[in-house]
C-alpha cells in the first residue's frame, strides 16, 4: 500500500487460520507472527523497521527534539533513601546514565560510595537492576537483574562492606521479591520451574513455588516452603515481619486484587503454614503486628479501603476489629513509624498523607508541597525519621526528610532542571462519560494558551488493573509542552483512583466503560476548544495500548494520531502466552461464551474494518517482550496496514534487545520519545 509520502509497507503473508469460538468463526490470518524467532517473522520485523526508521529519520524536527530531550534529561535524579542497620541507601542518576546507581553512606552528611552500578553490567545498558532487598543488619544486598527488559530475573547477593558478590546465584525467578530472615543468613523468594529454553519468552507461567535460600548454598539446596500442586495459578509472596517472628505469605491469583493470607511462625522449629484468610473475597495487605495482633489494609466491605486488626490467637471473623474506617478518599498505603500509622490517600487522584494513632484516632495531616504525588514513608516502628518523594506535572521529583516528632519536612535532594515551572499551568477538570459518570482529568500546558481548537494535544490514558494515574514529572511531556502541545491525563474507570468499585466498573463485561471514558475526554477537549480531531493524538502503553487500539477502531474520526505502545491487541488469545492467563480476572476469557462476546466486540485486532481511514499510527513494541508478547502489536500492525484507507502513515517501531519497558536504558527512552514527538510534529502539522 502507498501513501502520499511514498510509504510502501512490507507484504505480510496471510494464512488460512480460522477458529471456532462458541459457534462464531474468527479468522486469524497473521497467526504466523506469533513466533518471534521464525525466519518469516524476523524478515517482516526487519522490513517494517526499515520503513519506520526511514520515515522517522526524514523528519527535519526529529534531531532538534532529541537534542532538547537529551539536554533536559541531563539532571541529577534521586530515589527515596532507606535505612538498614547503621547504613543509608539511595539511588542516584547523574543525568544521562542508562541506569541509576545504588549508593550507601553511614550518615546523611557523609560521602556516599557506590554499592551497585548496573551500567557496568552491559555496554548498552540493557541489563537492569530489577529488584533489591537489604538484610536487616545492612550487611548484605540481594538484588535481581533483568536482561533486555525480560520479566525473568536472576538474583545475586553482594557483601555491602567489600562491594563483592558472593557465590549465590538464583535463576528462573519472576514476579517475586526477596525477604530476609532476622539473622541475615538467608531470604525467602518465589520461582517457577525451569522453562523450555526455546519457549521461555512465550510459555505460560504456572505453579510458582515459595523457597528459602541460605547464603553460600547452591539454589538446588533451597528449602521449599510452600507449593500448591492443585492450584497452578497461585503465586506466593513471602514477607518476614520486622521482628523476624513470622513469615506472612500473600497468595495471589493472576492480577485479581483479591488474595489469601497465610503465615508461618519462624520462632518455632518445623512450624507449619497456617491459613489465616483462605477465601478470595477481598484484598488484604499486611502492615505490621504487635505480638499476636496483625494489622491489615483491606477493601473488605470497604471499596476505598480501611485498616483492620486480626488477633491470630482468636482469628475468627467475629473477633476482627476495625482500626481506621473507610474515608471519602481512597486508601493507598499504610506504614507504621514512630508507633503511628502513616496513611496515604488519593483525593481526586492526588496524594494526601495523614497520621493516626495505633488505636485508630486521627492526629494530623502532613503538609505536602502542593497538588501532586508523594511516595515513600517507609521504615521501622521505632523510627522517628523517614523520607518521601514529591512530584507534579511541572515539579521534578524532590526528596524530603520528614521528622515524625516535629511534623516537619526538609528538602534532602532537589533536582535542578533547565526550565521555568512558572511558565506552565495545571488544572483538574471533571467531565461526564457516556453513561453520566463524572471523570476527572488533569490538563497541563504553557500559560497563555489560546482556546481556539488548534492546539496539538496528547491525550494519555490507562484505565485498568486498579492502577492509579497521578501527577508526575516527565521530561518527555515537558518537551511536548515546550513545543506548544497540551498534555491531558484522564482518570478512567478500571483504575484505582476511587477504589475497588471504580476498578471493577472497567473490567470484564464493563470494559467498554473505559473506552467510553477516554472518548468522552477527547470530546470534552474538542468541545472546550483545546483542540480538534486533526490535532488530537492519543497514547498509552500495555493495557493503555489496548485502550488506544480499541478507541481508534471505534472512533477513527475523532483522532489525528494514535500511539499504542506494547498493547494487548488480540483479546481472544492473550491468555495463551507467558503471564497473559493472569489477566483473565481483568478482561475475562474467550473460553467463556458471554465474555467472548464482550472481548470480540472491542478487541482492537478484530475490529479493524477494510476501507476505513484510520488516524496516523505509530505502534511501538519490543521484539522479545515477555509480558505482552510482541505478536499482539505485530498482528495489529499487519491488519491495520491492510485495512487502512488513507494517506496517513501506519507504522510499527520494533525495539530490539528490549522488553515491556521496565529497566529500559536512558538512551533508548530518549530515542523512543524523540521518535514519538517527531511523528506527531509531522502528522499533526505542528510548526516546530
Amino acid at each position: 500500500m502507498k501513501t502520499d509520502l511514498s510509504l510502501v509497507y512490507p507484504q505480510a503473508a496471510k494464512v488460512e487460520q480460522v477458529d471456532d469460538y462458541h459457534g462464531t468463526l474468527v479468522a486469524d490470518p497473521y497467526r504466523w507472527l506469533e513466533d518471534p524467532d521464525s525466519e518469516e517473522t524476523t524478515a517482516w520485523v526487519e522490513a517494517e523497521n526499515e520503513v519506520t526508521f526511514a520515515y522517522l529519520g526524514a523528519i527535519p524536527a526529529r534531531e532538534r527534539i532529541q537534542e532538547r530531550l537529551t539536554q533536559l534529561w541531563n539532571y541529577e535524579k534521586y530515589g527515596v533513601p532507606f535505612k538498614k542497620g547503621e547504613r543509608y541507601f539511595y539511588f542516584k542518576n547523574d543525568g544521562l546514565q542508562n541506569q541509576s546507581i545504588l549508593y550507601t553512606l553511614m550518615t546523611l552528611a557523609g560521602e556516599p560510595t557506590v554499592l551497585l552500578d548496573p551500567n557496568t553490567l552491559s555496554e548498552d545498558g540493557t541489563v537492569a537492576l530489577a529488584s533489591l532487598s537489604m538484610s536487616e543488619d545492612g550487611k548484605f544486598l540481594a538484588y535481581s537483574l533483568s536482561t533486555s527488559g525480560s520479566d525473568w530475573q536472576e538474583w545475586k547477593v553482594r557483601d555491602v562492606e567489600s562491594g563483592q558478590d558472593l557465590v549465590d546465584h538464583l535463576k528462573w525467578v519472576k514476579f517475586s521479591g526477596a525477604s530476609w530472615t532476622q539473622d541475615s543468613r538467608g531470604f525467602f523468594y518465589s520461582r517457577y520451574d525451569e522453562p523450555n529454553d526455546t519457549t521461555k519468552l512465550q510459555e505460560a507461567n504456572y505453579f510458582q513455588k515459595l523457597f528459602y535460600h541460605r547464603l553460600g548454598t547452591p539454589q538446588a539446596e533451597d528449602m521449599l516452603v510452600y507449593e500448591r500442586l492443585d492450584e497452578k495459578e497461585w503465586g506466593f509472596s513471602g514477607e518476614v515481619t520486622e521482628d523476624g517472628t513470622y513469615l506472612i505469605i500473600s497468595v495471589w491469583k493472576g492480577t485479581d486484587s483479591k488474595n489469601l493470607v497465610f503465615y508461618k511462625d519462624l520462632s518455632t522449629a518445623d512450624a507449619g503454614v497456617i491459613e489465616l484468610i483462605n477465601t478470595f473475597e477481598a484484598n488484604y495487605s499486611f502492615i505490621e503486628h504487635e505480638d499476636t495482633l496483625f494489622w491489615f489494609q483491606t477493601d473488605l466491605e470497604s471499596p476505598r479501603g480501611r485498616v483492620i486488626a486480626i488477633d491470630i490467637s482468636q482469628p475468627e471473623r467475629e473477633n476482627w476489629k476495625e482500626v481506621i474506617l473507610q474515608a471519602a478518599e481512597t486508601l493507598g498505603g499504610v506504614s507504621v513509624l514512630n508507633h503511628q500509622f502513616v496513611v496515604s490517600y488519593l483525593k481526586d487522584a492526588h496524594t494526601q498523607i495523614k497520621i493516626f494513632s495505633l488505636e485508630g484516632s486521627f492526629e494530623h495531616e502532613v503538609a505536602l508541597p502542593g497538588l501532586g504525588s508523594a511516595g515513600g514513608f517507609s521504615g521501622k516502628k521505632d523510627d522517628t525519621e523517614t523520607f518521601y518523594s514529591f512530584t507534579g506535572f511541572t515539579t521534578p521529583n524532590t526528596i524530603y526528610r520528614y521528622d515524625m516528632v516535629r511534623d516537619q519536612s526538609t528538602i534532602f535532594r532537589e533536582p535542578k532542571v533547565e526550565f521555568n515551572p512558572e511558565d506552565y499551568q495545571t488544572k483538574q477538570v471533571f467531565y461526564k462519560s457516556k453513561d453520566g459518570t463524572e471523570i476527572p482529568m488533569f490538563i497541563t500546558h504553557k500559560k497563555g494558551l489560546k482556546l481556539d481548537g488548534h492546539n496539538p494535544t496528547y491525550l494519555y490514558g490507562y484505565g485498568g488493573f486498579n492502577a492509579s494515574l497521578t501527577p508526575g514529572f516527565s521530561v518527555s511531556n515537558l518537551v511536548w509542552m515546550e513545543m506548544g502541545g497540551v498534555y491531558a491525563l484522564p482518570n478512567l474507570r478500571g483504575g484505582g483512583e476511587y477504589g475497588e468499585d471504580w476498578h471493577q466498573a472497567g473490567t470484564k463485561l464493563k470494559k467498554q466503560n473505559v473506552f467510553d471514558d477516554f472518548i468522552a475526554a477527547a470530546e470534552w477537549l474538542i468541545a472546550h476548544q483545546y483542540t480538534s480531531p486533526p490535532k488530537l493524538a492519543i497514547g498509552g502503553g500495555s493495557n493503555g495500548g489496548l485502550l488506544v487500539g480499541a478507541c481508534m477502531a471505534q472512533r477513527p474520526d475523532l483522532f489525528g494520531a494514535a500511539l499504542p505502545a506494547v498493547g494487548v491487541m488480540d483479546l481472544l488469545r492473550f491468555q495463551k502466552f507467558t503471564i497473559g492467563w493472569a489477566w483473565v480476572a481483568e478482561y475475562g476469557s474467550s473460553e467463556n461464551a458471554e465474555e467472548f462476546k464482550a472481548l470480540y466486540a472491542y478487541s482492537p485486532l478484530h475490529n479493524l474494518k477494510p476501507g476505513t481511514t484510520y488516524p496516523a499510527t505509530l505502534i511501538t513494541t519490543a521484539d522479545h517482550d515477555d509480558r505482552v508478547v510482541p505478536a499482539h502489536s505485530f498482528k495489529f500492525a499487519a491488519a491495520l496496514q491492510e485495512t487502512h484507507k488513507g494517506e496517513a502513515p501506519v507504522l510499527i517501531r520494533i525495539e530490539t534487545k528490549a522488553g515491556h519497558g521496565a529497566g529500559k536504558p536512558t538512551t533508548k527512552v530518549i530515542e523512543e520519545a524523540a521518535d514519538r514527538w517527531a511523528f506527531l510534529v509531522r502528522t499533526l502539522g505542528m510548526a516546530v
